[in-house]
């Protein structure tokens, strides 16, 4: 499974299995292929609302799959700018479209601190292999 899974390389990773793109302050996170290859058929996802916090590695939501309920976590703390409402009626697309349609949250970044302990998709492959 992880050797099939497809890591973009503009992107940086958590060790966590989420992702991020970064455009200026803000941050687009969501869910690797390799976590929603994990999790299967994705029934639910659980966001929070814009205007909330969130804190560097602390759960902002959660993603339901057939199989199991899963955390997802915040890659750095900031402000909740932005959230993908069309998961709302249609949690799959985070199976289908992982890196684009299937997005989960933007956040403002109040400590780019954090930042600097994500991986590159390099870096990432090779956790998830050792995992």
């Amino acid at each position: 499974m992880a050797g099939d899974a497809v890591y973009p390389e503009d992107l940086k990773y958590s060790r966590e299995h989420e992702w991020v793109r970064l455009a200026g302050e803000t941050l687009r996170v969501g869910i690797t292929s390799y976590a929603q290859e994990a999790l299967g058929d994705i029934v639910y996802v659980s966001l929070p609302e814009v205007g909330a916090q969130v804190a560097a590695g602390e759960p902002f939501g959660e993603v339901e799959s057939t199989k199991s309920v899963s955390d997802v976590y915040a890659p750095a703390s900031g402000e909740v700018v932005a959230r993908n409402e069309a998961l709302d009626g249609s949690p799959e697309l985070v199976n289908s479209d992982p890196y684009g349609e299937g997005w989960l949250i933007e956040v403002t970044v109040s400590d780019q601190a954090a930042l600097g302990e994500l991986l590159d998709a390099a870096g990432y492959k090779a956790h998830v292999q050792s995992t």
